[in-house]
């Protein structure tokens, strides 16, 4: 079958016809599909026929591919297909996330510090919680000379990382204890090279120092809120930043360079950044009575609405909804957060799907009315627990992480 009108990537909804050729099935057999709910399908704009989400279709066909033998199975493993790591950190379940067989949904509503639950993640013992401290005869790196005017507001996280890398003589003793508290210690020393970046001091535990980090003045409210974000944001199994860690881990690469690793993954656009993809769209209309034209604008040129339907959750993403309900009650007057649940209103009232994390996440940061780009950082912040917790899962394994390529050239 001749695949080059599918070589688009911002093609991301395919009408009946086209969909029924990617699969190369007949269009009683898509019928068939969506009816089962293999298939998401959303109405096309002006009542023309419906549409079908690209990224369902490679899940579908991958599958289908998966029964021809050893080699499609693992090619189509690598698309939403079927699991290919062992790993006790998360299970994905309808409900959410569960890391290490507790819900992430049910830890960040009931306030659990971030730091509690990435000690679980990293050694799935109920540790006493202590804070985080940056050890005050390590001070932070300053980044500012060495970033451009214009550099998107993560590059202080990722450029730090290395920094402190060379820095510390010890980093090739990857014992669990010994990455543990190197781990411990980095997360808020990133956070206060950001601080000192911005020529803000931090302080208290991750949460709060986050804050501070980002130009907020922190109270109870805003500390439990971001706490939330963060634990929400910790693990998603193996997400594509998180198995770059792992690739990078399998090498026996020091822990810095494998959250390095992460931290490119997350940079992509189709990853990380996602929440600039959002932040951007509401920059497109003011009035947010006027979200209704922008979804259908979308639609109409086959675009997607960014932060919108996730591959693992057909029906919604449960970790979308706490952080919406933690936004409204936050500031209800932002009118960032009132475009954005305008935009969440539109989307439902036309049948499409719900909205994702990264659509909470930002919805929660302009709750906080912090500056653009604190969602990815907050993001970044939280997920470095579950990239630690992979890491050191890694590290237990014999063998280097190495697929093979089919070769399709002449």
């Amino acid at each position: 079958m001749d695949q080059s009108r599918f070589d688009n990537r911002h093609e991301e909804f395919l009408d009946a016809p086209s969909a029924a050729e990617f699969l190369g099935v007949k269009a009683a057999t898509l019928y068939t599909y969506v009816s089962r709910g293999l298939i998401r399908r959303i109405p096309g704009p002006s009542g023309e026929g419906s549409r079908y989400r690209r990224d369902d279709l490679e899940r579908l066909r991958a599958r289908k591919h998966a029964r021809s033998g050893h080699g499609p199975v693992a090619a189509a493993a690598l698309h939403w297909g079927e699991p290919v790591i062992d790993s006790a950190i998360t299970d994905i379940r309808p409900d959410g996330p569960y890391y290490r067989g507790r819900s992430a949904v049910d830890l960040a509503k009931s306030g659990t510090p971030f730091e509690v639950v990435a000690d679980w993640l990293w050694s799935g013992d109920d540790a006493t919680h202590e804070p985080w401290a940056v050890d005050e005869f390590e001070p932070s790196p300053n980044v500012r000379p060495l970033i451009p005017p214009g550099a998107p507001p993560i590059t202080p996280l990722a450029l730090a990382i290395p920094l402190l890398q060379v820095r510390d003589p010890a980093r090739f003793n990857s014992t669990p204890e010994a990455e543990r508290a190197r781990a411990r210690r980095l997360i808020p020393m990133l956070i206060a090279t950001l601080g000192l970046y911005h020529g803000r001091e931090v302080h208290g535990s991750v949460a709060e120092s986050l804050l501070w980090a980002l130009g907020a003045k922190p109270d109870a409210v805003s500390i439990d809120a971001v706490n939330q974000g963060l634990v929400l944001s910790a693990d998603h199994e193996l997400n594509a930043s998180t198995f770059a860690a792992r690739v990078a881990a399998s090498t026996g690469a020091d822990l810095y360079a494998c959250l390095s690793a992460g931290m490119a993954a997350l940079s992509g656009p189709r990853h990380g950044g996602m929440f600039t993809r959002i932040e951007v769209m509401l920059q497109t209309f003011r009035p947010p009575e006027l979200a209704g034209n922008v979804v259908f604008e979308r639609m109409r040129l086959g675009e997607m609405v960014p932060g919108f339907g996730h591959p693992l959750y057909p029906e919604r993403d449960p970790r979308a909804e706490p952080l919406l309900k933690l936004a409204s009650q936050l500031h209800s007057e932002s009118r960032p957060l009132a475009k954005l649940l305008a935009i969440r209103h539109a989307m439902a009232e036309a049948g499409h799907e719900p909205p994702t994390l990264d659509f909470g996440m930002v919805a929660l940061a302009k709750a906080l009315l912090l500056p653009p780009g604190s969602a990815h950082i907050m993001f970044a912040v939280g997920r470095m627990a579950g990239w630690i917790a992979h890491i050191l899962e890694q590290r237990t394994e014999p063998d280097v992480l190495r697929p093979r390529a089919r070769y399709t050239g002449e």
